[in-house]
Order: structure tokens, then sequence, then C-alpha cells
């Protein structure tokens, strides 16, 4: 496992400390959480748990509906 060392203005390092404490963990592990949500690789549970959610949403057909035909694709 590996160290990091941050240098943090005194503002920062209170919120860190508050946001960590709220979250009911150490500063370490709330940071290394920080960590691999910004560098994860695909969508949060949460957005993905969205899909569907919306029944009145309108489907991709009806979305292009006014938007008229593609233009014609040149072949590979």
């Amino acid at each position: 496992m590996s160290q990091l060392t941050l240098y943090l203005d005194a503002e920062t390092e209170s919120r860190m400390k508050a946001a960590a404490k709220a979250s009911g963990v150490s500063l370490s592990r709330w940071v290394a959480g920080l960590i691999r949500e910004k560098t994860a690789n695909r969508w949060p549970d949460s957005v993905a748990q969205l899909a569907g959610a919306w029944a009145d949403f309108p489907t991709a057909e009806e979305i292009r509906a006014g938007l008229g035909e593609d233009a014609p694709r040149e072949p590979l």
C-alpha cells in the first residue's frame, strides 16, 4: 500500500476533516474513496439505477422525429 503527502490550506483541511467525520471514516479512507470515485471507469451505481426511471421520458425515435433524415454516409 502506498502513502501520499498532501499540502492543504487550513480551510480545505477543515472541510476535508468535517466531510470525513460526517461520513464516519478516517481521513485516509475518505481521500482514497474520493480518488477511486474520480478515477472510476464506469458510471456510479446511483446513475445506472436511473435508467428507465422516467416513465414519460420520450424514446430516441420521438426525440429525433422532427430532425429529418441523416446525410448519406461515405463508404469506408
